[in-house]
């Protein structure tokens, strides 16, 4: 079963989260896909990704830039997995169950990035937990402490 972690960003922005998660898949030698549910959103992780930071660089692509496969993080708006990508990063209350359900091959990381400060997202996040604990994945649940790192919660 895919791994699932949940990232309770408390301290953060999605944009200052992100992309450390990201150079961490491509230090394991993943490939990932970042799903939102917008194709807006899409374009302005796009644009933001070339320009986060000055000391690296995040190869990634959207599905409207040549081959799929060429990228090592591709973003999109969608459940497919074109690229039969390791991980998945699910932003915007993406559906992690229709991500599993629309993939080749299993995951092995999926990751829910979602506001703890936006009550609807929080009770997405919930739900989304519940469904994929009984659905049997192994679930875990990261938490920013007071200096701004991860705990491992659940």
């Amino acid at each position: 079963m895919t791994e699932v972690w949940f990232y309770h960003l408390e301290r953060r922005s999605l944009e200052q989260a992100l992309p450390p998660l990201l150079e961490k898949t491509l230090d394991r030698d993943w490939t990932a896909v970042v799903e939102s549910t917008s194709a807006e959103r899409v374009k302005a992780l796009d644009d933001f990704l070339w320009t986060w930071s000055d000391e690296s660089f995040l190869p990634h692509g959207t599905l409207g830039d040549g081959e799929p496969s060429e990228h090592p993080i591709l973003l999109l708006a969608g459940p497919e997995n074109p690229t039969g990508a390791q991980a998945r990063f699910l932003i915007d209350g993406a559906d992690a169950s229709a991500a599993i359900a629309a993939s080749p091959s299993p995951y092995e990381r999926l990751v829910l990035l979602f506001d703890g400060r936006d009550e609807e997202a929080v009770a997405a996040a919930r739900a989304q937990w519940k469904t994929l604990k009984a659905a049997g994945h192994a679930v875990a649940y990261w938490q920013e402490n007071a200096e701004g790192r991860w705990e491992k919660k659940a």
